[in-house]
């Protein structure tokens, strides 16, 4: 799907597929077929975007066989399939039984989270529109917080080096400009905004930049006007937008809440809390640490969990998602005169394990995300953006 800003930025909107399991090429030429018509026939275009999760293995054969990346760029065309951004944040096996915090391995301290990730940059010049002006990739936060001793900072800026040239090899040899947003998460080597700009600070400027979840903007309550303005004086650009909404607590304390949290706390994802106490953020890794844990989060003020809600719908009360920073945020990055993004992907790819249960086929996934979509795109309409498809 794709919107223009009125400062004549085409601004493209999409759902990211790591909600749904695929580990080959196969599966990923399946998805676009299922998932493509669908959604534009729940939306009503002719055309959709998908922000496309390749796991390690399919992005390795993509890269090097020219047949299987045709094929899956048929199908994209055959579908009405849009793709400008991926996602190689998961490298493999997202959506196993079990998750949490295998997500973040490799690390960038690591060789393999290199290659892989110019593997992706490979695939996607290749399977980006011809009119797209530029493609990008989200990437894990360097890695989870612990252990990150110096040495392991230095192997990152090191790939972080060798990703630059990488991409830059990419361009001159495809023409197509492709960027790498690194994304902000609770817990991780860079969980804040102050803290991608500290460990960014010797990245490229022109080909590395900053995704920002507007689930964890949320979870870690920083506010999307402030985070722009720290950007700007380190000079990042947010590369890419994944408009998710959080799970809020308001009133930790009261039984009902605590009983409905309960229902969100499972095995698959790892889903981190944070709580305002004055000037500081006590946290937790994971709610049922937050909930029972050897040491319980504090109960007298509000919780935000990392725990990616749709955006369209409320959470049965006494809970809620975090709609009005979701709101808030993208009036800040796409309200004003200029458009600070033009990559959007929703992903809410926690489908699989809401307390209702999982949707029971691929009709009733296809709605739930194409309703997420709707949402979106009504919220940009609403702030001046026009509908292209």
């Amino acid at each position: 799907m794709r919107l223009q800003h009125p400062d004549g930025t085409v601004v493209h909107l999409g759902y990211g597929t790591n909600v749904l399991p695929a580990e080959d090429v196969d599966g990923l030429i399946a998805q676009v077929g299922t998932y493509g018509d669908r959604l534009r026939q729940h939306l009503d275009t002719d055309r959709v975007g998908l922000g496309m999760w390749l796991p390690a293995a399919a992005a390795r054969r993509l890269a090097s066989d020219l047949d299987a990346v045709a094929r899956l760029r048929d199908a994209i065309d055959e579908h009405g399939v849009e793709i400008v951004t991926l996602n190689a944040f998961p490298y493999a096996a997202f959506q196993d039984e079990v998750v949490k915090k295998r997500v973040y391995h490799p690390t960038w301290a690591e060789r393999s989270r290199l290659d892989y990730t110019l593997d992706v940059a490979r695939v996607l010049a290749a399977l980006m529109p011809e009119d797209a002006v530029r493609g990008s990739i989200s990437t894990l936060p360097l890695a989870w917080r612990a252990p990150w001793l110096a040495d392991r900072q230095s192997h990152a800026e090191l790939h972080l080096k060798a990703l630059a040239e990488g991409l830059a090899e990419v361009e001159a040899e495809t023409g197509r400009t492709v960027r790498v947003a690194f994304e902000p998460e609770p817990g991780c080597v860079i969980e804040t905004i102050a803290e991608a700009v500290e460990r960014l600070d010797a990245a490229d400027r022109e080909r590395i930049g900053v995704c920002l979840d507007l689930c964890h903007l949320a979870v870690g309550f920083e506010d999307a006007t402030d985070a722009l303005a720290r950007l700007d004086a380190a000079g990042l650009d947010v590369v890419k937008v994944q408009p998710a909404a959080a799970l809020v607590v308001d009133d930790p304390a009261d039984p009902d809440a605590r009983a409905a949290l309960t229902s969100y706390s499972e095995d698959r994802f790892l889903h981190q809390v944070r709580q305002r106490v004055g000037q500081r953020l006590a946290s937790r890794d994971d709610l049922p640490d937050a909930l029972a844990g050897r040491r319980p989060l504090d109960d007298r003020s509000p919780w935000r969990v990392h725990f990616h809600v749709p955006v369209h719908a409320d959470p049965a009360p006494p809970l809620r998602n975090s709609r009005d920073d979701l709101r808030a945020s993208l009036a800040a990055l796409l309200g004003g005169d200029t458009a600070r993004t033009d990559h959007l992907e929703v992903e809410t790819y926690t489908w699989s394990v809401l307390p209702d249960g999982a949707p029971a086929d691929d009709d009733a996934l296809a709605a739930g995300l194409a309703a997420e979509l709707a949402w979106v795109r009504d919220e940009l309409v609403g702030l001046g953006l026009t509908p292209l498809d």
